[in-house]
C-alpha cells in the first residue's frame, strides 16, 4: 500500500498463496523472477508445488502446459514483455492450440517498467494475445479486482493471460466486486461522452471525469474494460451511442483496446467522435513511467483534453 494505492504485481504475487491454501493442484512456475513477480511468499508456503525453470521463458510457458495436461492448476509468472513475445509460439501452440489451462501472469505491462527501457517495455502484448484463439485476456486496475480476478481464474475453463503495471493505482472498488470473462465495469456514470480504459490508466480516467464535470458540467462516463477478450460489446455499443469515446490503454494505440474497440463500433455502424489515446507507434528513449504517460497523454490532464477535444 502507499498512500491509499497498492501495488498491483504485489497484491497478484501475494494472493497466489490463498490461491495454494484453496486448491493443492495450485502450482506455481517462474523463469528465476520470483522476485520481481512478488512470488516469494508461496515458494516458500509451498516449495514442493514452485518450480523456477531459470532464464528460459518459451520452457516455462511449454512447463506450464504440461502440468495443465497432468492436471495440476499452473499459474505462469515472468515479466510481459518476456512471456509474450519470447514465448510467444509457446503461448500459442502448446497453451491454445492443446487448450491447456494455464494461468499466464505478465508483470511489466505497458510502459510501467519506465527507466528499464523498451526492452522491458510491454506496449504489444495486448495486440499478440489477444489475436491468439482461446486465450482470454485480462487488465486489472485495482487490488480488490485483481484478488477476485485471480480467485474467478481458479474456475476459468479457459487459457488466461492477465496482465499488470509496476506502478500504484488507486483502490477503486469493494472487497465483493464481480470479475468475470466478457466483463466490464462502469466506474462513473456519465451521458456526454465516455473513456474506456482498463489498468493503471483507470485511475486517469476518473480524475479527468471529475475535472470535466466540475469545470464545464458535462457528464463523463468512466467504464474500465478489465476484459480485453472476450470483449464487452454492449459495453462499447452504450459508450457509442453518446457521441464521443475515449479509448485509453497503457499499449500501442496498434492492436490494443482500442483497435478491438474500433471494429465494435465499425461492425454496428454507429457514428460517433472517437479517439484512441496509447502509446505511439515508435520507440522513444528510457524515462520514468509517470513522465512516459504525461509524455503520450495517457494521464489525467492528457485524457481530459483528448474528451475535450471532441466537444469542439
Amino acid at each position: 500500500m502507499k498512500d491509499g494505492k497498492s501495488f498491483l504485481r504485489n497484491v497478484i504475487g501475494e494472493y497466489m498463496t490463498e490461491l495454494g491454501r484453496l486448491n493443492d493442484k495450485v502450482v506455481l512456475v517462474n523463469a528465476d523472477l520470483a522476485g520481481t513477480c512478488r512470488n516469494t511468499d508461496f515458494t516458500e508456503q509451498y516449495p514442493d508445488r514452485s518450480f523456477n525453470v531459470g532464464i528460459a521463458e518459451q520452457n516455462m510457458v511449454s512447463f506450464g502446459a504440461g502440468l495443465a495436461a497432468e492436471g495440476f492448476v499452473p499459474y505462469v509468472f515472468s515479466m510481459a514483455p518476456f512471456l509474450t513475445m519470447r514465448a510467444c509460439e509457446q503461448c500459442r501452440t502448446d497453451v491454445a492450440y492443446g487448450n491447456r489451462k494455464v494461468r499466464m501472469i505478465g508483470t511489466y505491462a505497458g510502459v510501467s517498467g519506465g527507466i528499464s527501457g523498451a526492452t522491458h517495455w510491454a506496449i504489444e502484448d495486448c495486440g499478440i494475445m489477444t489475436s491468439i484463439p482461446g486465450i482470454h485476456v485480462f487488465e486489472v486496475s485495482d487490488a480488490n479486482q485483481a484478488r477476485n480476478l485471480m480467485k474467478y481464474s481458479l474456475e476459468s475453463d479457459m487459457p488466461m493471460y492477465v496482465r499488470c503495471g509496476v506502478e500504484p493505482t488507486m483502490n477503486i472498488y469493494r472487497e465483493d466486486i464481480e470479475v468475470e470473462a466478457g466483463g466490464s465495469i462502469e466506474v462513473k456514470s456519465g451521458f456526454d461522452g465516455v473513456i474506456l480504459c482498463a489498468g493503471v490508466l483507470v485511475q486517469f480516467a476518473i480524475e479527468a471525469a471529475n475535472r470535466i464535470e466540475m469545470k464545464t458540467g458535462k457528464s463523463i462516463r468512466v467504464v474500465d474494460m478489465y476484459s480485453l477478450k472476450p470483449l464487452d460489446r454492449q459495453a462499447v455499443i452504450s459508450a457509442a451511442k453518446t457521441g464521443r469515446v475515449v479509448v485509453a490503454q497503457d499499449h500501442n494505440v496498434i492492436g490494443g483496446l482500442g483497435s478491438m474497440t474500433a471494429v465494435v463500433i465499425a461492425e454496428e455502424g454507429i457514428k460517433t467522435k472517437f479517439k484512441i489515446i496509447g502509446v505511439k507507434d515508435e520507440f522513444v528513449a528510457m524515462a520514468h513511467a509517470p513522465y512516459l504517460y504525461q509524455y503520450y497523454g495517457m494521464d489525467a490532464d492528457g485524457l481530459e483534453s483528448a474528451m475535450m477535444s471532441l466537444f469542439e
